[in-house]
């Protein structure tokens, strides 16, 4: 479930994010390496949120004695 993309972790895929944030703020970079930097960038958010939204579904989820899942807010 870590896995964002067939490329990295989520941890790699922050840190690749993290990486073209700066180059872009830096306003050093060619428009053209800047608009495929910004579209690299958007695809790894998108895969970041949907890894946090399944870490959430799993996070809300217990354990019953049986070994079935159960939503946490019910129990």
């Amino acid at each position: 479930m870590t896995k964002t993309s067939a490329t990295g972790t989520f941890e790699a895929n922050l840190a690749a994010l993290e990486d073209i944030v700066k180059r872009l703020e830096n306003g050093d970079v060619p428009l053209e390496a800047a608009i495929a930097e910004f579209q690299k960038g958007m695809k790894l958010s998108k895969a970041l949120q949907e890894t946090l939204k399944e870490a959430e579904k799993t996070l809300v989820k217990v354990m019953a004695e049986d070994g079935t899942e159960e939503n946490f807010d019910e129990s």
